[in-house]
């Protein structure tokens, strides 16, 4: 696997950089335990000119400063006080864009992932989701700010290609307060997955 660089992240654009990172594998290794799983599920924010973008308008808060600042690093947020959300950063300082990553394939440390998640055995709601992800990834709101390119979180690519016609597009879940930036097309997701998350009709 290569680590990708910064200029992967560094470019203009988020939903290229949401297609890009669909295929691509998301790694953790805390305290010495390496978990990865292939990125089968992301959403693209489009920042200050995106209703469902935390920097809608311009908003800053010590939140969402972290979206303000360079490309390639996480930033995760926590909502209804349970579930941790991993986000990549993108594009340059003072655009703020970002990229949920929603669904993950598994592929290295299951075992690990299963103590974290208090699961018996290995199913699809294991990273289908990002709550579960997170989770099972072990990332958290402390990892907000820690770059993509060092050693305890990184996005590889390992040759895998997301075939075509294979990558499915509809809009983003659970952004109904957005208005008509709701139904933007910004959700990406490799079909017939089962780790895909949303309704059956939108996998």
């Amino acid at each position: 696997m290569v680590k990708l660089p910064d200029s992967f992240y560094n470019r203009p654009g988020v939903v290229p950089v949401a297609k890009a990172l669909l295929g691509k594998v998301l790694v953790t290794v805390f305290d010495g335990r390496r978990t990865s799983g292939r990125i089968v599920e992301v959403e693209a924010y489009n920042g200050v000119v995106d209703r469902a973008s935390h920097a809608w308008s311009g908003r800053r808060t010590k939140r969402t400063e972290v979206m303000f600042g360079p490309a390639g690093v996480a930033y995760v947020y926590l909502i209804y006080g349970i579930h941790h959300l991993f986000n990549v950063v993108t594009n340059k300082r003072e655009t703020p864009h970002a990229v949920l990553v929603r669904a993950l394939d598994p592929l290295e440390g299951i075992p690990v992932m299963l103590e974290r998640t208090g699961k018996a055995r290995l199913d699809h709601t294991l990273t289908r989701g990002p709550g579960n992800l997170s989770r099972a990834l072990g990332l958290h709101v402390s990892d907000t700010g820690t770059s993509l390119l060092g050693d305890t979180i990184f996005i590889a690519d390992d040759g895998f290609r997301v075939g075509r016609g294979k990558m499915g597009v509809s809009p983003r879940i659970g952004v109904d307060y957005a208005g008509e930036d709701a139904a933007l097309p910004y959700r990406f997701y490799v079909k017939g997955n089962p780790y895909v998350s949303g309704p059956p009709a939108m996998r």
